[in-house]
């Protein structure tokens, strides 16, 4: 009687043992204050594991604490050092040159959604340049604007000569048909070049001005210009995704795609709405919003930037595509 006992407290104590969750980890190359967290890193944890009922977990690591430099983020997630990760496709601009359509100016248009477009021209004209992953955000920017560290741009003939960082391929394509000198960095250096005159501006989004205080280091910003805008990837490890169980699987799908990417851009929009509105409240800066003629001078110089850059990538289709044709 007393074995007896034994083993079915034994069998009942295996069966009530709790289930293990199976944690994945993301890689985030920016500290968690980042409008990333919340939009994006968060809301996709949570909704990981309401969805699964618990049974799957995600794990931020911010500020590079699975591996210093945001270039690298998408190689860290297909290695497995990151089970997923988010990070720039202008960083390694010619792994990515069919989804970088999506920054050039104009190319799509100002009031379309970015992460509509590029969720439009994924399955059949991006997917090749995500190899070994598995997307689970696909977002873009508000629009660029040109943060000065003390010059103030009225013309394109005021850019003559400086030096404007920019994080990537399109972008460089902008900056040199506007007469500057583009130098291509990432985000996080860009602080420190812009305090110490390494350079002397940035095309980037106003989102900018809150997630990495550029305004401390800036005085003058020039708003309307076509700059195009910036676009993200959030991107999970393809052979981990699939080792998965089908539940899971479909937990992950669940709060994965269009939504949690609407999510990010929406806070990207509201970021840089709010950055603007508190920089414009400091006496010691310059706000310049282009007249109407004004942004009709940027347009002509960069005019003949996308059709060049869509022809050298083979990226009609893609385009198309993306402006839901």
């Amino acid at each position: 009687m007393k074995l007896f006992n034994y083993v079915a407290a034994a069998s009942f104590a295996v069966c009530a043992a709790p289930t293990f969750a199976e944690e994945l980890k993301f890689a985030s190359f920016v500290p968690p204050q980042h409008t990333v967290t919340a939009s994006l890193i968060d809301k996709l944890g949570d909704g990981m594991a309401a969805n699964s009922g618990g049974s799957l977990t995600l794990l931020n690591y911010p500020g590079g604490e699975l591996g210093a430099g945001p270039v690298e983020q998408y190689v860290r997630v297909l290695q497995g050092v990151a089970d997923m990760g988010w990070g720039l496709p202008g960083y390694t601009s010619s792994q990515f040159q069919k989804t970088m359509i999506a920054e050039l100016p104009g190319a799509i248009d100002t009031d379309a959604p970015g992460y509509v477009a590029l969720w439009n021209a994924y399955e059949g004209n991006l997917k090749a340049e995500f190899p070994g992953t598995k997307p689970v955000a696909l977002w873009t920017s508000e629009p660029n604007i040109m943060i000065m560290r003390d010059k103030v741009i009225r013309t394109p003939a005021d850019l003559a000569g400086l030096k404007i960082r920019v994080a990537g391929a399109t972008a460089a394509d902008v900056a040199s048909a506007l007469g500057a000198t583009p130098v291509q960095m990432p985000i996080n250096q860009v602080y420190n070049a812009l305090q110490t005159g390494l350079i002397d501006g940035v095309f980037t989004g106003s989102s900018t001005l809150d997630d990495f205080k550029l305004d401390e280091v800036a005085s003058s910003f020039t708003m309307g210009a076509p700059l195009g805008r910036l676009s993200f990837f959030a991107v999970m490890n393809e052979a981990k995704y699939n080792s998965l169980s089908d539940a899971d699987k479909a937990a992950i799908d669940k709060a994965s795609g269009i939504e949690l990417s609407k999510s990010a851009e929406d806070a990207w929009n509201a970021t840089g709405e709010a950055g603007v509105a508190r920089a414009r409240k400091d006496a010691k800066n310059t706000f310049v919003d282009l007249s109407a003629d004004g942004i009709a001078s940027f347009e002509s110089a960069v005019a003949g930037v996308v059709d060049a850059y869509v022809k050298s990538v083979g990226g009609e289709a893609a385009m198309a595509a993306m402006r839901g044709k």
